[in-house]
């Protein structure tokens, strides 16, 4: 089974090697039929600590690093806006 592909933006980095990824989904609703927004966020491992708050980031599933972080950071481009 192929691990799971992420795509979402950088919220906090506060922790050392963590980063907190807000992931927004465009879903429909089951019963209404409308398009809606779903949000989550995620803990992911980010080994070199290069992430900053706003960057669009790409995170890919791994086994437990700890308590809460089974993700971990694979792609960054920064947003570029200041």
């Amino acid at each position: 089974m192929p691990k799971r592909i992420l795509n979402g933006v950088v919220t906090s980095n506060a922790r050392e090697k963590t980063v907190t990824v807000e992931v927004t989904r465009h879903v429909m609703h089951p019963r209404y039929k409308k398009y809606i927004n779903v949000t989550k966020k995620y803990h992911a491992h980010d080994e070199k600590n290069e992430c900053n708050i706003g960057d669009k980031v790409t995170i890919c599933e791994s086994s437990p690093i700890s308590k809460t972080k089974s993700w971990i950071v694979i792609g960054n481009s920064s947003s570029g806006s200041i």
